[in-house]
């Protein structure tokens, strides 16, 4: 698999990274077993980038990634940490960040965290001098081999650029969420900051699988915060309405080239886009570990191909998230 650098961190990844939300909670039921195979099947095809967050299962996705890197030391894992409290700036404190620090380490089974994120802080913490003292001191301690930040806005990622000791930013990036390209991705390859792709599948709605009639578990997020009703309703479905991004699928599905699924498309679509660096699909099995990773294997997309991707949005898609975030 293709590599590139993790921003400031100086490690190589593979292109196609895991985002273990989806092991974790929130995406329905997904037993032990089905969550194993699907980390071993990543492996295998070649990614070695696995992302996850202290709140991912109450620390469950961190122990099963734990387990992987048991067999696979040779991985790297980024976590996060901040949404186990109320989301005010003051709960952002070194005192909280050895904390949840402390309980990272000890799920991921590690004595030092290859990357640890401020999972999506309220916009005053970008402009704290102190939060960002307390993380080059967790670096100094050897707590953490570097920092970065996962953020909701492409503001919050222009901030977050700035500070010279952020090696990367986490971000919602995909055919629907164009607005980083604009911006963010620009600034961040100028300073050597590494970009994470997230939710580069809308949720699933760019897996091209889903229809009008589709159900979603009680426990699944896309059933529980299709308007922001537990988290920022950018994470499900990239913020986009549902039935708009059904109408947008279709609209895109002709472009897919032959041999490739919808999905393969979509993270396609993503590692064409200068400045990123790793984009982090979810998987429930070994099945859909091993589709994520292919995506890598194919050539970039057409320029033409791209042009229509971006008259998709513009029409469709612009008018409802882009002034967002």
């Amino acid at each position: 698999m293709e590599q590139r650098v993790l921003g400031r961190t100086g490690v190589p990844v593979g292109v196609i990274g895991f985002g273990a939300w989806q092991i974790g909670a929130a995406w329905g039921e997904v037993g032990e077993d089905d969550a194993n195979a699907a980390l071993e099947a990543a492996v295998e095809a070649g990614v070695n980038f696995f992302d996850t967050a202290d709140v991912y299962g109450d620390g469950r996705s961190e122990r099963l990634i734990a387990g992987l890197r048991r067999r696979h030391p040779e991985i790297t894992v980024a976590t996060k940490m901040g949404r186990r409290v109320e989301q005010v700036p003051e709960h952002y404190s070194a005192e909280n960040f050895q904390v949840w620090n402390d309980d990272s380490r000890a799920n991921l089974e590690v004595p030092t965290l290859d990357l640890v994120q401020l999972h999506c802080p309220p916009t005053p913490v970008y402009h704290s001098e102190a939060v960002f003292t307390a993380l080059d001191e967790m670096v100094e301690a050897g707590r953490i081999r570097a920092y970065g930040v996962s953020v909701e806005t492409c503001e919050q990622a222009l901030a977050a650029i700035e500070r010279p000791g952020v090696a990367t930013v986490q971000i919602i990036l995909n055919p629907f969420r164009q607005k980083p390209l604009e911006a963010v991705l620009p600034a961040a390859e100028k300073a050597g900051v590494g970009v994470i792709s997230r939710v580069p599948l809308a949720s699933g709605l760019l897996s091209g699988k889903y229809t009008a009639g589709t159900e979603f578990g009680a426990d699944d997020h896309r059933n529980f915060n299709r308007h922001g009703e537990a988290f920022d309703v950018g994470e499900t479905f990239a913020g986009v309405d549902y039935a708009t991004g059904l109408a947008a699928v279709e609209r895109m599905r002709p472009l897919v080239p032959e041999g490739m699924t919808m999905a393969q498309f979509a993270l396609r679509w993503i590692l064409d886009q200068p400045g990123v660096t790793v984009v982090i699909p979810g998987a429930r099995n070994a099945e859909q570990a091993r589709a994520n990773a292919a995506a890598a294997d194919f050539a970039p997309l057409p320029g033409s191909v791209h042009g229509q991707v971006a008259a998709v949005y513009d029409e469709l898609i612009r008018p409802q998230v882009h002034h967002r975030w």
